[in-house]
């Protein structure tokens, strides 16, 4: 959306830690009425600016807060509120997971779980669900998803975050067991968890611990940028007791990067930005 000067819209006070884009967060004692903030991400997080990257940031500018919305009873609204819960019964379906981790942000983790998704659709299984667990929340992420096929796409948002930063942040592990409830009692053939940044930032590591509680079993991708980076990521993972199943990523796009990352990681490495049906997967 494209605002224009004298714009009013809603937004909600929040933390970025992004490794390529900004960093910043919410003051000490929240926003202020009347005081100027930054828009710290495309989906509407305001807060202080701590910090950003060189690149070109189409979001990124000061808006005045004119204050909180409020609802019926005059109290003010949290998207706490509007958080998704488990369907009706709330059991676990048992469906199969696919968790897409990278090793930066902007690596390609998007690219590898649609591509999961075609594969998916392509071998009949109708119903999958999309999950982005981690990171700043993006609507135009689960768009894709959605575009692509996916029966329902989620992010932090629908379990009562903005984005899961900052790191360390306490409480959050219930919601992550909340988010994976949801998701996992929805009767699916397959369900995509991508985590968005890396592995260290963004409560990852915590979000990594409920869904291995849960799916010990779930195949891993692991998106890299090179080699060394897919070797680093194998090695985090294996901190966390989890293996890849398969390497993908800019690590797989020429024959010489392909060979190198299996060579040392000993994993298959594929990309799945081609338009294959992956059989590696399954």
């Amino acid at each position: 959306m494209m605002l224009a000067p004298g714009d009013v819209f809603l937004g909600t006070a929040g933390y970025r830690e992004s490794t390529r884009w900004v960093v910043g967060g919410v003051p000490d004692g929240g926003l202020v009425p009347g005081n100027n903030y930054w828009v710290l991400a495309e989906s509407g997080v305001v807060g202080d600016l701590v910090g950003d990257s060189p690149r070109a940031k189409s979001h990124l500018g000061q808006v005045k807060f004119l204050g909180v919305v409020s609802g019926e009873d005059s109290q003010a609204l949290n998207i706490r509120q509007f958080a998704e819960s488990a369907t009706a019964g709330g059991a676990d379906q048992a469906a199969p997971v696919f968790l897409v981790v990278g090793t930066s942000a902007e690596v390609g983790k998007t690219t590898a779980g649609i591509a999961i998704l075609r594969a998916l659709r392509f071998k009949g299984q109708s119903t999958v669900i999309a999950l982005k667990a981690t990171g700043t929340s993006s609507i135009t992420e689960l768009g894709s998803y959605l575009d692509f096929g996916a029966t329902r796409a989620f992010d932090c948002v629908d379990f009562g975050l903005p984005t899961t930063y900052p790191s360390g942040r306490d409480g959050i592990a219930p919601i992550f067991e909340s988010g994976l409830e949801a998701c996992l009692s929805i009767a699916a053939d397959a369900v995509i968890v991508e985590c968005g940044g890396d592995m260290l930032g963004a409560n990852v590591p915590v979000f990594l611990g409920c869904l291995k509680r849960r799916r010990p079993d779930a195949k891993v991708i692991l998106v890299a940028a090179d080699a060394p980076g897919a070797v680093g990521g194998q090695r985090m993972l294996q901190d966390m007791g989890l293996s890849p199943t398969l390497i993908a990523g800019p690590c797989t796009d020429t024959p010489t990067l392909q060979q190198r990352t299996e060579a040392v990681c000993g994993v298959p490495a594929i990309n799945l930005s081609r338009d294959e049906t992956h059989d590696e997967l399954f």
